[in-house]
């Protein structure tokens, strides 16, 4: 299993969206430009999150997105399933109907294993959490990269 680049800007645009915390309206184009998510993929990544009651949508000239949950409910799993649907580790432990050896498979045993410690692991991680550390997924905020004024403004 590979996280998607979907998956990749899904868990960028939230864990940006956490830095300003639960109900704060972000633009699309500081959410873009901040996370190196290109728009037009950010608004296909932002539908699928609305869908999932991760974020909001705001439309308009004003409009942007903001989270609808506190950060520390919001997890890696809850992120990436809603971008790229049930997370498992192969077909045998996704569809076990696929394989007619799975319900004595000794290696399915294994597979189901690794499958439910990474889905724990995924569990675990929260936004809240994540927003606190430095993070090699979000450029910095204007003020700590020498800017003095905010994107956008002129």
């Amino acid at each position: 299993m590979r996280l998607t680049r979907a998956g990749e800007y899904g868990i960028r645009c939230v864990q940006h969206l956490a830095r300003h915390g639960k109900g704060t309206l972000v633009s699309r184009k500081e959410i873009a430009v901040r996370t190196d998510v290109p728009p037009h993929f950010l608004a296909k990544i932002a539908q699928q999150l609305a869908r999932a009651g991760i974020i909001e949508i705001q439309q308009g000239a004003n409009g942007g997105y903001r989270l609808l949950r506190d950060p520390s409910g919001i997890t890696l799993l809850a992120v990436i399933e809603a971008i790229i649907g049930e997370i498992s580790l192969n077909d045998c432990v996704g569809r076990p109907e696929s394989c007619h050896n799975s319900p004595l498979c000794t290696v399915h045993l294994i597979w189901n294993k690794a499958n439910q410690q990474l889905r724990a692991t995924l569990q675990e991680a929260d936004f809240a959490t994540l927003a606190k550390e430095e993070s090699c997924c979000l450029t910095p905020f204007p003020e700590t990269a020498g800017h003095k004024e905010p994107i956008g403004k002129k």
